[in-house]
């Protein structure tokens, strides 16, 4: 199977738009994450998360919006309550099997508390070896992590949707990961506004 991977949208249907052509045929999506920014909601990204049955999960940002700080944005008319309603119902975490391996999907990390940003360079990277998965797919950070850490497989596509990794040039970037050979490909692609 192959499952592309993007993280960290932040309202940019653009980026994801453009993530999904550069992915090619897909056999499903996940999304690790942050589809909104802050106290903005985006129809268009979280209705075409639902319209491609993403496996969807939320972010640090998701949490925020969705809890007491985020009512009066919530508030707003121009927000579409059932794509509201769907984002609420996505859980933190999203545990998978495909052709027998357990693929893990977190936003930061698989250890409570969540919310540590966890970089290609930090220590605490290690500790991903400890998930109870073949596979753990990640975001939160914006950068780019594709490391077997024991038997454990960690991938990280980057944010397709606010470009932080300055190992990239600061480009947009999205993963495909075949789940038979657990070969990852990971894309770069430039900066699009949001539309």
């Amino acid at each position: 199977m192959k499952l592309g991977i993007v993280s960290d949208l932040h309202c940019n249907i653009g980026g994801l738009d453009r993530a999904l052509e550069i992915m090619g045929p897909i056999d499903a999506l996940a999304c690790l994450g942050d589809s909104i920014y802050e106290y903005s909601f985006s129809n268009a990204v979280v209705s075409r998360l639902r319209e491609l049955d993403a496996f969807t999960i939320q972010g640090n940002h998701e949490e925020i919006f969705l809890g007491p700080a985020g009512a009066r944005a919530r508030s707003r008319a121009e927000i579409d309550p059932s794509l509201l309603g769907w984002l609420a119902e996505r859980p933190h975490r999203h545990e998978l099997t495909i052709g027998g391996k357990r693929i893990l999907l977190v936003h930061s990390t698989p250890w409570e508390p969540r919310g540590s940003y966890v970089l290609p360079t930090s220590s605490e990277l290690q500790r991903f070896g400890e998930a109870d998965a073949d596979i753990v797919l990640y975001g939160h950070t914006h950068q780019q992590v594709v490391r077997r850490i024991g038997r454990v497989l960690v991938v990280n596509p980057g944010s397709a949707g606010d470009a932080r990794d300055p190992r990239n040039g600061r480009q947009l970037s999205c993963a495909v990961l075949d789940t038979a050979t657990e070969e990852v490909v990971v894309h770069d692609f430039p900066t699009r506004p949001a539309r």
